[in-house]
């Protein structure tokens, strides 16, 4: 783009297009909107312990509650006494503000949101496995004429939202290691969901895409024309994947319940098809501890980047 530079971090929450069907429910706007909890056939009995299983915005609401659903109820017919109830937010910001909140029994936040959940009275119990995976990919129309990470300059970007780590802080990280200042030589657009910010790259309204593997493969899966118009130009380096974490009033005995049916998950042919729907090898044993490379990381990106909280 020559001449002035739009505004750099402009948040886009939507976008009008013809091909906005699919669009409708990838981007939704509104921070104080309520959870996202569609009505299910079979309500828990009032008598029964009910405790929230909160999901980020992997996904938009409706696709998270058809890809993590299965796995909630496969926990539910084996819990002895709570039922879990699965909880999607409506984007990064109304499930950042619930977290720290408190409102959530059981959460699967991302790293960033792992280690500010902590002081908000949250433990890491467990994690996604597949930590190679935990990366950023910069996507481009095949027919781009991008070639090097500085023809970004001037250029518009997509992300799914200023929070995002592997799928925004990581792509920025590296651009700014290749010479880019983030803030100053990019339109940087948080559309609001990696569906959408993959979207921006097909229709041609951004130079570039940021997201990460698994919402790929799945835009490949469910999109293939439009996925084959696209290509991965980009990747960044990995850190530990979104942690499985409690809130610290929720009984020990019932956290280790569910950390032990999501630990061998991978052990028998129906837990190891629930983990393909998202998509996943494994979920493993972990704690506090296993996101010091992810502070050390944000304290970086703070200082050299930008505040991970702020656009």
């Amino acid at each position: 783009m020559a001449g002035s530079l739009p505004s750099a971090g402009r948040i886009v929450p939507r976008f009008a297009f013809a091909l906005a069907a699919m669009l409708a429910t990838a981007a939704c706007d509104g921070d104080d909107a309520e959870d996202y909890a569609p009505t299910y056939a079979d309500r828990p009995q009032s008598s029964a312990q009910i405790l929230t299983f909160a999901v980020h915005p992997l996904h938009n609401p409706e696709t998270l509650h058809a890809v993590y659903q299965p796995l909630i109820d496969h926990l539910n017919a084996r819990l002895n006494g709570p039922v879990l109830e699965l909880v999607a937010s409506r984007n990064y910001a109304a499930f950042e503000e619930k977290l720290a909140a408190r409102r959530f029994d059981f959460a699967l936040p991302n790293p960033y949101q792992t280690v500010t959940a902590v002081g908000h009275g949250y433990r890491v119990f467990g994690k996604m496995g597949d930590d190679d995976q935990f990366r950023g990919i910069v996507l481009v129309r095949k027919d781009s004429p991008l070639v090097a990470v500085s023809d970004l300059k001037g250029k518009a970007v997509s992300y799914p939202a200023p929070t995002a780590l592997a799928a925004t802080m990581l792509p920025q990280a590296f651009f700014h290691r290749h010479g880019l200042d983030v803030t100053r030589d990019l339109d940087n657009r948080y559309v609001g969901s990696q569906e959408s910010s993959i979207m921006n790259a097909y229709l041609g309204s951004v130079a570039a895409a940021a997201t990460w593997p698994p919402p790929w493969r799945k835009f490949q899966t469910d999109e293939p024309a439009k996925a084959a118009e696209l290509t991965v130009k980009w990747e960044t380096d990995s850190l530990p994947n979104n942690a499985l974490i409690a809130r610290d009033d929720v009984p020990p005995a019932v956290v280790e319940q569910v950390a032990s049916l999501l630990f061998s998950l991978h052990e028998s042919d129906e837990g190891r098809a629930l983990l393909a729907r998202l998509p996943l090898s494994r979920f493993e044993p972990a704690t506090d501890d296993t996101y010091a490379p992810v502070r050390t990381f944000l304290a970086w990106f703070s200082a050299n980047v930008r505040r991970p909280d702020l656009p």
